[in-house]
């Protein structure tokens, strides 16, 4: 979907800086950028002129959830059908952001709560402004706390009993204490942890482009690997994937001479990897 209406999408260098654009409803998510957002990561694979995406919200939230007022005003109470048809769209996007090979930084300031708490937990990496707060919204509106996989994600993040905390009671989990648990990499003031998205993002795109996107996929398989030999045996698949490309040749060299490395097009189109 490239005509979007709710997105921005801005690709330099090897990396898409993607912005929720609806600011004057704090990014809530309504029926078109769920699609749009469901389209960009959807499409995204080995050969996209991205290799690392920062996702984050236009105005003072990254994204409250979803768009009640919108919801509402469709009209009449839905059949069961076409309630789980749009379920599973928001689902989608989660699902395609873990599936893409590009590692997500999000950059996440006031309120991500329900389906905005849940693209900040499908993110690889969360960079926090102070008055960050995300919660498990779900709870308080009448349905479960657990939706849209951050009933997945939540407990392998910060600890079974601190996720029951926030989705039983849907409070909000503030900056410093999502620090605290390791649900965040930093917090700081905005321009800051930009800065710093931004650095995270050279410093991903100094590693092979299949190097990459294989760390990422044996990330998501190792919180699920049902042993340490499992697990390590999707590394030493991973890592003799990587030597068979030209790129490692000048990974290597690229270390020993202490320059930046030039790879080419044959780590971007290899077949190994989450694409």
């Amino acid at each position: 979907m490239a005509d979007y209406q709710h997105l921005l999408v801005d690709v330099r260098d090897g990396v898409a800086t993607v912005t929720l654009n609806r600011p004057q409803s704090l990014n809530a998510l309504n029926p078109r950028l769920i699609a749009e957002l469901s389209g960009y990561f959807g499409g995204l694979h080995a050969g996209s002129d991205a290799r690392v995406v920062v996702l984050k919200g236009a105005g003072r939230a990254f994204c409250a959830g979803l768009d009640l007022k919108e919801f509402q005003a469709d009209g009449a109470r839905r059949q069961v059908g076409d309630m789980l048809d749009a379920q599973k769209r928001v689902r989608d996007v989660i699902l395609a952001m873990r599936r893409c090979p590009q590692p997500v930084i999000s950059v996440v300031q006031g309120a991500a709560s329900g389906g905005g708490f849940a693209l900040a937990l499908a993110s690889d990496i969360r960079l926090l402004t102070p008055d960050a707060r995300m919660n498990a919204a779900f709870i308080r509106l009448g349905l479960s706390g657990c939706d849209v996989g951050v009933s997945y994600f939540l407990p392998r993040l910060v600890g079974a009993s601190v996720a029951a905390e926030f989705m039983l009671t849907g409070r909000f989990l503030g900056a410093q204490r999502a620090l605290s648990l390791g649900l965040a990499s930093q917090v700081a003031e905005l321009p800051d942890i930009e800065a710093e998205a931004a650095a995270l993002a050279a410093d991903m795109l100094a590693a092979t482009p299949l190097g990459l996107r294989l760390t990422k996929e044996a990330l998501a398989f190792a919180i699920d690997a049902p042993s340490l030999e499992a697990a390590i045996a999707m590394e030493d698949r991973n890592q003799v994937l990587c030597t068979q490309g030209e790129d490692f040749g000048e990974g290597v060299d690229a270390f020993i001479a202490k320059r930046k490395p030039r790879y080419g097009k044959a780590g971007k189109g290899s077949n190994g990897g989450a694409a």
